[in-house]
């Protein structure tokens, strides 16, 4: 089983156990991910989720058996994974967490890898990438990255 990094608990909401969870999904992703009845892995532990709602940035989730925020307070500041037999994405769908994990070619034939997806706002991303010893910003936009996920391969035209 492979796991794979969805975001971290950054806080409670509320009494009833209900769970602040920080991603860097995209919508489509996070209606897959945090389905009713599927599982979460926390600390090598499963956890059904029992609840899904987004509130502001953050997914909200509820687990079985957690009915009071005093029964979920050690949760807080963990990692969350989710095991990859369970998320079936589009060829599209890529996580960011696995993303960084691509090769990166440039149109200029230079090759580097990305050190991180950042957001911007509104749903922008950025890919920061290092290309021999520089730092290069790229908007994660289809103008800008083409995805080879065959081959674990992204190119990238350097604005």
């Amino acid at each position: 089983m492979t796991k794979l990094y969805i975001g971290k608990i950054v806080n409670t909401h509320g009494i009833k156990g209900e769970l602040r969870i920080k991603d860097d999904l995209t919508l489509s992703q996070k209606k897959e991910i945090f389905k009713v009845g599927s599982n979460l892995i926390i600390d090598d532990k499963h956890y059904k989720i029992t609840s899904y709602r987004t509130h502001k940035d953050y997914d909200m989730v509820t687990f079985l058996g957690f009915n009071n925020i005093n029964e979920v307070l050690f949760l807080k500041g963990k990692k969350v994974y989710k095991s990859s037999d369970e998320i079936n994405l589009g060829d599209e769908d890529i996580l960011d967490s696995e993303l960084v994990t691509y090769k990166v070619k440039t149109t200029d034939d230079l090759e580097g890898e990305i050190i991180s997806v950042e957001e911007t706002g509104n749903n922008y991303k950025i890919l920061r990438l290092l290309i021999g010893s520089e730092q290069v910003l790229v908007p994660y936009h289809k103008d800008f990255v083409t995805i080879n996920s065959k081959d674990k391969e992204i190119l990238v035209k350097i604005p």
